[in-house]
């Protein structure tokens, strides 16, 4: 297997980037010195973030935990620390549970290159690689072996890992991506719910669950189903403070895409999240065809086609993905400089999710999406139709009302959004409602003669009507349709002719929005729910954002762009010099391997390395995520080229 960088870097190894490391400084830690051993001579830091060394500590003293850690926060430290202290107490192997081929692959690269004997089994594999894979696993010398959960559970493993327990040779069960046993989950997978079998079968064995999303019903459905009760629950901060999060009312959604690309991110790399298959393609030859180079991502493409779309997407600069949520999940490119939403996700879980990986490096980025009533309609119409149960529906319509509050929210989206996950915080400054505040106002009247004319239809006629008729009533407008309904006869015909089609379609999509009306059957009709009662009756203020601007949302805007950030540090002319020709130096060396060039060393590590300028090997060994394997590999190319400026 030739060399590999895949997979690991400054974000998953800190959980911040190498500069912001030796910001914290040189501190002597009370923890683990084996603990810490690992982390400094495998992987080049010297210090822990946040709870990672409580976490890291309280595995590797053989206890179960189960982890909820942001996207970028450092969740596989926390099991590959105490999986390589403990292997090399000659407690034997650590078995991950990962759910994606790339995810394994990516993180077996970056293991080996970094020193730590590790392996995957998975359908990539022939039959010898995974015989040979088996005999370095049985005999101890492995560190980490990455699996799927659907080879986990099958006898022939099971029965190798006996093997393993009856020595005392299996270490630790790592189960990556937890909230996939979920049924609440925004990603449940069905081989998850068999992984309970660990805690019955080797009970003796230390388990750590990681996740970056659960709510409270996911995360007890976790501990549940994973049986965890015992488990300690380390729950870190949400809060990814460097993305900026941006939601704009749909008015031509590619038209406003195209702007936010031009303006905000030219030449940056992203991804772009679509609802359909057809869309995906559709928007990825759009984009190209606009001069922003796209590729399209989605389950129906050949594998190959896949394979080669994500290959280019982490080896390119300025590359934009077109997908579906089928990518994503262990995709660890930290500068994906935005994330933006054509489609409405399902959930907070799945939004948060999928624009946690934009700026996982810790520089500036922007979590972008464009919002509409038929978002909302058909995101509820996919819930009503599904063939779950009443009790999945219900927990489904849940989350999506919290999504929607999200989505209509006048205050810090920030504070709304670790809210949903149980934290407290402060207007953020840095999401679109703390930048430029919308105006709001009191859209209590204006609601009860929306609510008034959907009873009306159901009075009159015993009908119901979709939000273009209705808005067609409120505002006098005489159709077809209205006159052969006789609407035109209703008091409230015309009563609304004080707001514009797209104040009342705003208003339609806001009290959707608040449960005060739903969406039923194939023709998109609006219903009255027992929420519009109060709003009727004139006892709740019902307080709303102004719909903005169609020309502030089109492509009219002139706003300037600010420059996306190289170096993640501020560097004079002489340190920018040595810091271009380490990135050059970097890209002899991923072409050579044929690896992204951020997987050989991240801009963190570069820049700092510029900063400094070290001219010893010693000097070179101080600066963050520098390793000794890397150290030995590369430490004397490095200060040549900085001799050279």
């Amino acid at each position: 297997m030739p060399p590999s960088f895949s997979g690991m870097n400054g974000k998953e190894i800190g959980g911040m980037a190498p500069s912001l490391h030796k910001a914290v400084g040189d501190m002597t830690l009370s923890g683990d010195p084996a603990a810490l051993a690992v982390l400094r001579d495998v992987f080049g830091y010297s210090v822990f973030r946040g709870q990672q060394e409580a976490i890291v500590g309280h595995v590797l003293a053989g206890n179960d935990a189960l982890v909820l850690m942001p996207t970028g926060g450092g969740k596989s430290l926390c099991y590959q620390v105490p999986a390589i202290a403990r292997h090399r107490a000659g407690l034997g192997v650590t078995v991950v549970v990962s759910p994606l081929i790339a995810l394994m692959q990516d993180q077996v690269g970056a293991l080996e290159e970094a020193g730590v004997h590790a392996a995957f089994l998975n359908s990539t594999l022939d039959g010898e690689a995974v015989q040979r894979i088996e005999r370095e696993m049985m005999s101890g010398r492995l560190v980490m072996l990455y699996a799927a959960p659907e080879r986990l559970t099958t006898p022939r493993f099971l029965a190798q890992l006996d093997s393993l327990y009856q020595r005392g040779l299996l270490s630790l069960f790592a189960i990556d991506e937890a909230h996939c046993v979920s049924q609440w989950g925004h990603d449940f997978r069905e081989d998850y719910l068999q992984l309970n079998l660990l805690h019955e079968r080797f009970p003796r064995v230390p388990r750590i669950a990681l996740t970056a999303t659960a709510d409270d019903t996911t995360r007890a459905d976790i501990i549940e189903r994973l049986r965890l009760e015992e488990a300690r629950l380390f729950i870190s901060s949400f809060d990814r403070p460097n993305i900026r999060y941006t939601v704009v009312e749909k008015d031509n959604a590619r038209a406003q895409l195209l702007a936010f690309l031009r303006e905000e991110h030219a030449g940056d790399a992203g991804v772009v999240y679509c609802q359909s298959r057809k869309k995906v393609e559709e928007t990825a030859e759009w984009l190209t065809a606009n001069g922003i180079p796209a590729l399209p991502y989605h389950a129906g493409l050949d594998p190959a086609t896949r394979q080669r779309n994500q290959d280019r997407f982490l080896r390119e600069d300025g590359l934009v993905i077109a997908a579906t949520i089928a990518f994503g999940m262990g995709i660890d490119k930290p500068d994906v400089r935005f994330v933006a939403h054509l489609d409405l996700p399902k959930n907070i879980e799945a939004y948060y999710q999928e624009t946690g990986r934009a700026g996982r490096d810790g520089l500036p980025a922007h979590a972008w999406m464009a919002y509409g009533l038929a978002d909302v309609v058909n995101q509820r119409r996919m819930i009503d139709e599904s063939p779950a149960g009443e009790e999945f529906k219900r927990v489904q319509r849940g989350k999506l009302d919290a999504l929607l509050a999200l989505a209509e929210a006048h205050d810090c989206r920030r504070v709304r959004l670790l809210r949903y996950f149980g934290e407290e915080s402060q207007p953020c400054g840095n999401c679109d409602n703390c930048i430029n505040p919308p105006e709001t106002w009191d859209a209590s009247e204006a609601a009860r003669k929306l609510l008034s004319c959907v009873y009306r239809f159901r009075q009159q006629n015993g009908q119901r009507f979709g939000s273009g008729h209705l808005i067609d009533v409120l505002r006098g407008k005489v159709t077809d349709k209205v006159t052969q309904f006789n609407h035109d006869q209703l008091s409230t015909f015309g009563i609304g002719k004080d707001l514009g089609e797209n104040e009342w379609r705003s208003l339609v999509r806001q009290l959707i929005a608040l449960g005060c009306l739903q969406v039923e059957g194939e023709y998109n009709t609006l219903e009255l729910t027992g929420a519009a009662r109060p709003v009727l009756r004139g006892e709740t203020t019902v307080l709303l954002r102004k719909p903005a601007p169609v020309k502030a949302r089109g492509k009219d805007r002139t706003r300037t762009r600010a420059p996306s950030p190289s170096a993640p540090v501020t560097l004079d002319d002489h340190a920018q010099a040595r810091f271009e020709a380490l990135k050059a130096w970097r890209a002899e060396i991923a072409r050579e391997h044929n690896v992204p060039a951020y997987l050989v060393f991240q801009n963190a590590t570069l820049a700092e390395m510029a900063l400094v300028a070290p001219t010893t090997l010693g000097q070179l060994a101080q600066v963050s995520g520098v390793g000794a394997k890397k150290l030995e590999a590369y430490g004397q190319d490095i200060l040549r080229v900085l001799a050279e400026d």
